[in-house]
């Protein structure tokens, strides 16, 4: 080993041995760090499924990942960023399944970055990713190490930082970040009633407090009477807008939420509960907001947290605002614009050049098996065709379980 690379191991706890007359130097591996055990992910928990989680440990987290991978074409490359942190990394792919070519497109994507230290997996994942400047996540972090794993099946490529407990997997595609690990666990059936109740739930959080502005604001014709009565009358005290008024319930539902994360746990959930149920009654009383927005912003609340990915439920989260302003300002028409100008961005999307809609723009009959419907396993014989292209196959012959013949 040469003098740097001894220098490196040496800062990081290792034992070196210096042999007189030899310009090679001896690495002993001696050191111990202090770790967490290996847990349950408490940010993507399931009923259903595997228990542990990766650690900020980059050897432990690829024992997860060896230990449901058993297999030598498996292969990890061990690559270094930071100038001061010199933080080790790890690729972790499928030799004979990854997808052309994004092997040495993710290497090169990190080989460039030249920054003095590294904490997180998150500083790579922002200096990776195709278009810095969408908040729609390009690049899938995971704790569970059998998301990863599906991920590398699937012909992608995992990257692992230490000192961190999320791993990188990519590319990254919109259907994915809807769907969770649990729905491959349950039966085909209940997973697809639950993709369909998440996909509505996802589009609610997004546009309800919008339609609600515009139906209320511009398009009054458009609601029952009797509904239409009952809204009227409880807007009749209130002093603002409903735009105004909207914003306001919503950035304090925002405000409430971040508070509960940052406080200590037990006091944050009393916070998040007492704080949403006083503040909201107090409102309503005082004629500051309606009662109807409290639901409509309570129930937008709710489907936020519906998403598996936790990046993609701030990315509804931050496109909620533009989407209320252009509902205040255009009515349904602003809210159109705004859907068609979000369609736009994300067909344009790439992630390490694979479409960010795939497989539904462009489409792809084979993997539409595996985006809002989830048909059962023995009818999934291929992997993704765009990214699993190399190895399509992943079963032989017909797995459809039958009776026993009498």
């Amino acid at each position: 080993m040469e003098l740097e690379q001894g220098l490196t191991a040496l800062c990081k706890g290792g034992t070196i041995a210096i042999l007189d007359g030899c310009r090679k130097i001896l690495l002993v591996s001696l050191s111990k760090w202090e770790q967490r055990s290996v847990e349950e992910p408490a940010s993507e928990p399931v009923i259903r499924g595997a228990r542990d989680g990766f650690t900020e440990s980059l050897q432990t987290n690829t024992t997860l990942i060896r230990r449901r991978l058993a297999t030598p074409d498996l292969k990890v490359e061990s690559i270094q960023v930071g100038t001061l942190s010199k933080t080790d990394m790890e690729l972790v792919y499928l030799d004979s399944v990854v997808m052309p070519g994004l092997v040495d497109e993710v290497k090169q994507r990190i080989q460039r970055i030249v920054i003095d230290t590294v904490l997180e997996s998150g500083y790579i994942e922002e200096l990776i990713c195709d278009n810095p400047f969408s908040v729609f996540p390009q690049v899938i972090n995971t704790e569970r190490p059998d998301r990863a794993v599906s991920g590398i099946v699937e012909g992608k490529v995992v990257i692992l930082v230490d000192n961190t407990p999320f791993v990188l997997v990519v590319p990254g595609l919109f259907v994915e970040t809807l769907q969770a690990s649990e729905d491959y666990y349950q039966n085909y059936i209940f997973s697809t009633m639950t993709r369909f109740l998440r996909l509505g739930l996802a589009i609610g959080a997004l546009v309800f407090p919008s339609i609600y502005i515009a139906l209320t604001t511009f398009h009054q014709e458009m609601i029952p009477a009797s509904l239409l009565l009952s809204i009227a009358a409880s807007r009749e005290a209130v002093p603002f807008p409903a735009l105004i008024e909207a914003i306001l319930m919503e950035a304090s539902f925002e405000g409430l939420r971040e508070a509960g994360i940052r406080l200590p746990r037990p006091v944050g959930q009393a916070v998040s509960i007492v704080g949403a149920l006083v503040i909201g009654q107090a409102a309503v009383q005082a004629g500051i907001v309606s009662a109807t927005l409290v639901i409509v912003v309570s129930f937008t609340g709710i489907a936020s947290f519906i998403f598996p990915i936790y990046s993609q439920g701030l990315a509804f989260r931050v496109m909620r605002f533009p989407m209320m302003l252009l509902a205040g300002s255009l009515g349904l028409y602003g809210i159109f614009l705004g859907l068609l100008v979000l369609l736009i961005h994300l067909v344009k999307l790439r992630s390490f050049g694979v479409p960010y809609l795939s497989p539904i723009i462009p489409l792809q009959a084979a993997g539409l098996k595996d985006v809002f419907v989830r048909f059962p396993w023995w009818s999934m014989k291929e992997r993704p065709l765009q990214t699993g292209k190399a190895n399509l196959r992943r079963m032989k012959g017909n797995m459809r379980p039958r009776p026993p013949k009498s």
